[in-house]
């Protein structure tokens, strides 16, 4: 009686052993692969890019409703809450960063972003339009000049090493008042404009950042702008490239390799091949366009570019403005393989 009770008893153990492998086991396999049950989720194109690049996300202040509905600090905050790294200010005439300001004002800005958290990522301005370098007018190269040095002057106050330049125009589509400057003139203009600025701004920490425009019928070509720019053989002068402004002709990912480490900072700008307005209103939320997104940031990070991804755009939505801000975050974040 005994005897079968110690051999029931050990059959039970066994059993009750066997059973404790075969768990452990699945349990080894599920820590392995926790999918097991379900098809394990694999990266999803659809939804994001499947490698992330190691570069920064920032907005420009042309994209919130400032002045007219929002401070700058309001700004700021914003940038930071909708998860931006940086962002990127505008010089004027007439708003917090003019030349009405000095650098008491301007490290006031630059203490402001610091304690909410958000840096500046550059300094650019519309004000190389009205104040062509290159124009047919003396008087408004002078002043174009003259605002051009308060902007590295500017910029050195607040901390940012990042300027954008417009050289020279040829053409300024959207301006009734400016007169077309032949070529060679506005060549011959840009190159002296930039010299003169070059001392100062290395003095300053600045970096002259070179905008490709297209619009503006100069530096029409990667090549153009490589010659520009090596010409003053200073690591001051940089390549400020922007992904929309070619466009409607050509492809940012095709001007990126042959820029390469000469970028310094860059704009994302989205560009709709398939309007036929050729104006400002064909520039689009990021993703609501044609451009090649994957195809560029895989040729950025090919040239080893690990700055300032800057949305620009310059319609603020009416309703809500805070909706954009926060969807070119996402839509950053996609692009970026930050998600997904």
């Amino acid at each position: 009686m005994n005897f079968q009770s110690n051999s029931i008893d050990a059959r039970i153990s066994r059993r009750s052993a066997i059973k404790s492998t075969v768990a452990l086991a699945g349990a080894a396999a599920l820590a392995q692969n926790p999918a097991a049950p379900a098809e394990q989720a694999k990266p999803d194109i659809r939804r994001a890019s499947t490698r992330r690049y190691e570069m920064k996300k920032s907005i420009n202040l042309w994209a919130f409703p400032y002045p007219a509905r929002m401070n700058l600090r309001e700004c700021l905050q914003l940038a930071k809450d909708a998860g931006f790294d940086g962002i990127e200010l505008n010089y004027d005439l007439d708003n917090d960063l003019s030349p009405r300001s000095g650098t008491k004002e301007y490290q006031v800005i630059r203490k402001m972003a610091d304690q909410i958290g958000i840096a500046i990522s550059g300094l650019c301005s519309f004000l190389f339009w009205p104040y062509p370098l290159s124009s047919n007018d003396a008087e408004k190269r002078a002043r174009g000049l003259e605002l051009a040095g308060k902007m590295a002057q500017a910029a050195h106050d607040l901390g940012v090493e990042n300027l954008l330049v417009v050289p020279g125009a040829v053409h300024i589509p959207w301006r009734t008042d400016h007169e077309p400057v032949p070529n060679d003139l506005c060549d011959r203009r840009a190159k002296e404009a930039i010299t003169k600025l070059l001392p100062a701004a290395e003095k300053l920490g600045v970096h002259l950042n070179i905008e490709n425009i297209f619009f503006n019928g100069y530096l029409m070509t990667p090549m153009e702008m490589n010659a520009f720019v090596d010409r003053f053989q200073s690591s001051h002068v940089r390549v400020h490239f922007d992904t929309g402004n070619i466009m409607m002709f050509q492809f940012p990912e095709h001007w990126i390799s042959v820029l390469g480490q000469r970028i310094k900072n860059v704009h994302f700008k989205e560009y709709t091949k398939k309007g036929t307005d050729f104006s400002l209103e064909s520039f689009r939320p990021l993703l609501d366009g044609t451009t090649d997104w994957p195809a560029v940031l895989e040729a950025l990070d090919q040239s080893h570019y690990r700055g300032y991804l800057t949305f620009e755009y310059f319609h603020p939505y009416p309703h809500y403005p805070e909706a954009l801000v926060h969807q070119t975050s996402d839509s950053l974040d996609r692009m970026m393989g930050r998600k997904g």
